[in-house]
């Protein structure tokens, strides 16, 4: 039986801006950056408290994926704190938080225009 999820791929054009972007800003830490091809690391990423790795890696003919809205959603405690920590930080968002029925959530981008919603657990 399926167990959990292992992997999340962020498709990305460059990265090092990746990196900095997600460790810098978002405050991942580096589980993994080792070569890959001669062309790309293979570097997975881990959210402090959070078994589930991320992966900030595009697999060549993927391109096509990059800039796109994320399938997958991140949570906190507080979505207008971290937006707002977040925007000091200079992150983009696409709009501001928005309170709804089910909870409070916003969505932001990284360096390659990839889009993910913040959301409340």
């Amino acid at each position: 039986m399926i167990k959990g999820v292992k992997l999340v791929n962020i498709p990305v054009t460059n990265q090092d801006r990746a990196l900095s972007f997600y460790t810098d800003k978002l405050g991942f830490r580096i589980a993994t950056d080792r070569p890959f091809t001669d062309k790309q690391r293979w570097i997975e990423l881990s959210i402090p408290g959070c078994d589930v790795l991320l992966t900030l890696f595009c697999p060549e003919g993927e391109e096509d994926r990059i800039g796109r809205f994320f399938p997958a959603t991140f949570y906190c405690d507080n979505v207008q704190r971290t937006h707002d920590d977040l925007v000091a930080k200079g992150v983009e968002f696409v709009s501001p938080p928005k309170k709804e029925s089910w909870g409070t959530f916003t969505i932001f981008k990284d360096p390659d225009g990839n889009q993910f919603l913040l959301s409340t657990k």
